[in-house]
């Protein structure tokens, strides 16, 4: 028996005449009663293998039991294609079937489903064409992260999912006891007695690894956290998850400038890797996308297609300027005064929307935008106040078809300015002891900023929700695989 090889390999390297192994899921099967041309697939790729299966040599019961959705093993011989779409297929010796699929039952037949019923079958949906591309995108994206960190010395620190600490300040946290939840312990003054939980505090998942990865960097200078992050925000929206990942890379002696630079280093970095090494599935993903504009109003279809848009990061230098000069442009522009904006802009200090990034990006500048030094009142309390007092050197990078997707700042390195902004905004001192004592302690200049890895995935996919981009979505009221 020949040995297995996976189809990515076959259709890429094999030769007419090799005898090979192929195991893999039927994608369809269609003939006559001499003849049957079946379409396997095993993940590797995103094409399938043509095999086809002489009916007067197979056994009768297994090809009965060969249909979509079966899990089979083909031994053979590759020979010529004579169809169209494939210079090789699979001339079949003998097949056997390693797992059936009752066509009655197997919900995944060969049409078009709704995105919306395949979030409903998560444990099934990788095997479609469209979540097989996304997962294998997916991967070569955190195998760049990696490579891009590593090849420029840093180091990946492993930052705790259990922490004591809000690093938002949001009080979105979801909590982690092992108290009875119908009978906690109480303290004198009737609240639950956390000293008596199984950490001795109060505990939830965290929100960012960011206050802990700069402990980190304060030792080991440049290093870069990847892990899951969790918000218990009810927000049912196409944007919001309650468990997602993270990429947040810590540097000791950078300042704003330097944090900017690395940011867009690494972002040009990643849209290149995907185009350079994911070629078919970003085909498929760009193809699909396209389609799908087709059932959009004109006003809400992109520009660019999924690889132009890729090709836009690359091929342009990022255009810089801080939120007061944004401010007055968003605010002098056409879709402002003729109040086209659903959040129109009148009071510096507000938050930006998307629709105002993305009027940045695609409208007036026709390039990647990094906003910077923005208003204290907007921004967390950990970023570095500028001298004038009202703004913060915090940037934003803002992309094409989905505005803000880098958030980042120079820290705030001096203890008693630190110590101050945390006493305004009344965050409880003793939660952040740790991180103030690194301002007592040989404090340094340095900054870092958060990359949403399911952000960065709904950019280089094309897919409009985030819940398509991450195998099992964590969204309110949903946990079921």
């Amino acid at each position: 028996m020949a040995k297995r090889a996976r189809i990515k390999y076959l259709l890429a390297n094999a030769k007419v005449g090799m005898e090979t192994n192929v195991k893999g899921w039927v994608r369809t099967k269609r003939g006559n009663k001499n003849v049957a041309f079946i379409a396997m697939n095993d993940g590797s790729t995103i094409n399938n293998l043509q095999v086809v299966a002489d009916n007067a040599v197979m056994d009768e019961e297994v090809m009965r039991l060969v249909t979509t959705g079966a899990c089979i093993s083909v031994n053979g011989q590759l020979v010529e294609s004579q169809g169209k779409g494939q210079s090789l297929e699979l001339q079949a010796v003998d097949i056997e079937v390693l797992g059936v699929a009752n066509p009655e039952e197997y919900p995944l037949q060969p049409k078009k489903h709704s995105l919306e019923f395949l979030r409903e079958i998560a444990h099934l949906r990788p095997r479609t064409n469209t979540f097989g591309a996304v997962l294998r995108v997916r991967h070569a994206m955190i195998f760049a992260v990696h490579k891009f960190f590593n090849d420029k010395g840093f180091y990946n620190l492993h930052t705790p999912i259990i922490t004591g600490s809000d690093a938002e300040g949001a009080g979105e946290m979801f909590r982690v006891s092992t108290l009875d939840p119908l009978n906690p312990p109480k303290t004198k003054d009737g609240g639950v007695d956390f000293s008596k939980d199984f950490f001795g505090h109060e505990t939830g998942l965290t929100v960012s690894g960011q206050l802990e990865g700069e402990l980190g960097a304060l030792a080991l200078s440049d290093i870069y956290t990847f892990g899951p992050t969790f918000r218990a925000e009810n927000s049912n929206t196409s944007r919001h998850l309650a468990e997602f990942w993270m990429i947040e890379p810590e540097m000791a002696f950078y300042d704003l400038n330097d944090n900017m630079d690395l940011a867009e280093e690494f972002l040009k970095y990643l849209a290149k890797y995907v185009l350079e090494n994911c070629n078919e599935d970003l085909e498929f993903l760009n193809k699909r996308a396209l389609d799908e504009e087709k059932n959009l109003k004109q006003e809400e279809r992109s520009e660019l297609s999924l690889v132009e848009r890729l090709q836009f990061v690359i091929d342009n230098d990022f255009e810089r300027l801080t939120y007061t000069d944004a401010i007055r442009i968003l605010r002098n522009s056409k879709p402002n005064k003729k109040k086209r904006f659903k959040f129109l802009i009148d009071d510096w200090g507000i938050d930006l929307q998307s629709e105002h990034e993305r009027f940045l990006v695609e409208k007036h500048f026709k390039k990647p935008v990094i906003l910077y030094n923005y208003p204290k009142n907007i921004k967390a309390f950990y970023m570095r106040q500028n001298e004038e007092d009202s703004t913060v050197r915090a940037m934003d990078i803002l992309f094409p078809g989905i505005g803000e997707i880098v958030g980042g700042s120079q820290r705030e390195e001096r203890y008693d300015v630190l110590k101050a902004r945390i006493d305004e905004l009344e965050i409880p001192e003793e939660s952040l002891w740790w991180y103030l004592e690194t301002r007592k302690f040989g404090t340094a200049p340095h900054s870092g900023f958060g990359l949403g890895f399911e952000r960065l995935m709904i950019f280089v996919t094309g897919m409009k929700n985030i819940r398509d981009v991450i195998p099992f979505p964590r969204t309110p009221g949903n946990a079921e695989f």
